[in-house]
């Protein structure tokens, strides 16, 4: 049985919900109207009898998070799938075995606030992210009779590093890509590596993934097909989604360093062209790479950033000098235009101020009669 009732200025629906005898109705409000509250309990009152939503007895949050996740991220790249799990690990220490329906909102942002103390912003937002979604998946299939998740406040006490920080400046990339295209040594790859992810925007994982025939010398193009596992070595991977699948072009000078490579080195369609030096059937590693460009930033006087950073110095630079959001997002291979813009929010402030000038400017100059006497 369902009864909608009025709070208020806003409506709300009780579905009755027996587990071993007792009633402990689902609560559901914020309807604008009677009637909305009414079809919303008559979807939940059609599910259950479906048998799709199954109230089940007070579960702890970690173990519903565990399940949420098991069933509905499935499918997701592994270091995605690695995310959910450090976030898994956070709820199971702060919360322990505290059922998920007895969590209130109170408790929700003192668990953000716990976790803030000395950590970023950026992980703040994660984590939130990650259990905001089983929170609110749980509110809208009755688990739970209220979003706790709404009004919370992230904060952190390490600041991290600014979004500008995170990557070059134009002027500097244009340091590091002379440096790079000038020192190159065909038996250490970290450079090319290095150059590569400048000038293509490609994640590590696709870039050590690469093996020769994934290079086009004619069309000047690489074919990200595949990942390779740098982390544990164990072989290829699928791409972190569909979309990342894609031909990316690349300029001429850089493609014709990696063809004297090939030449020089004479080695096979399927060799990895970022394989270790010392062991067989590795490809460098991200650490190897990442000490690399730190001494090189140092020497050249510029700021710190990590190989990652050269992806966004590629996609702000390319923003920047003017290339359109849909060009970046696809080649950044980026599931969604959502996941650019949020990404390059900093960027787009700064070309927004640039814009309004250029606006102005335009239809100042369409006044064919200033400085003229009429």
């Amino acid at each position: 049985m369902a009864s909608v009732t009025k709070r208020g200025k806003r409506w709300q629906y009780s579905v009755s919900n027996y587990i071993d005898g007792v009633n402990k109705p689902i609560r559901k409000g914020g309807f604008r109207t009677k009637k909305e509250a009414q079809i919303a309990a008559a979807e939940l009152e059609a599910k259950k009898n479906k048998g799709e939503i199954i109230i089940e007895k007070d579960i702890p949050f970690a173990e519903f998070f565990e399940k949420w996740v098991s069933t509905y991220k499935s499918s997701l790249h592994k270091n995605t799938l690695l995310r959910y799990s450090n976030s898994l690990n956070w709820i199971k220490v702060y919360f322990k075995d505290k059922p998920i329906q007895k969590i209130t909102a109170f408790e929700y942002q003192e668990f953000l606030n716990w976790f803030g103390e000395g950590r970023s912003y950026a992980s703040v937002e994660k984590l939130d992210k990650h259990a905001k979604a089983c929170l609110t998946y749980a509110h809208d299939n009755g688990y739970i009779s209220k979003n706790i998740t709404k009004g919370r406040k992230l904060s952190a006490s390490n600041k991290g590093k600014k979004p500008s920080e995170k990557h070059l400046n134009y002027n500097d990339s244009v340091k590091l890509y002379n440096y790079l295209i000038n020192n190159l040594q065909h038996e250490f790859r970290n450079n090319y590596c290095l150059l590569l992810a400048l000038v293509s925007g490609a994640r590590f994982g696709e870039l050590v993934g690469l093996i020769w025939n994934d290079f086009d010398f004619e069309n000047n193009t690489i074919n990200i097909n595949k990942t390779w596992d740098y982390k544990k070595q164990t072989g290829f991977e699928a791409t972190k989604n569909e979309e990342s699948i894609r031909v990316i072009t690349i300029e001429s000078n850089t493609m014709e360093k990696f063809q004297q490579l090939l030449s020089s080195t004479g080695e096979n369609g399927d060799t990895l062209v970022f394989k270790s030096r010392t062991i067989n059937g590795h490809s460098i590693t991200n650490e190897g790479t990442n000490k690399k460009l730190s001494r090189i930033l140092n020497d050249l006087g510029i700021n710190q950033i990590s190989p990652h950073g050269l992806r966004h110095t590629h996609a702000s630079v390319l923003l920047y000098k003017g290339l359109t959001i849909y060009y970046v997002s696809e080649r950044l291979g980026h599931k969604d235009i959502q996941t650019t813009l949020q990404s390059y929010t900093h960027v787009l402030d700064e070309m927004r101020e640039r814009d309004d000038s250029k606006a102005l400017k335009v239809f100042e100059e369409m006044n064919i009669y200033k400085n003229k006497n009429v």
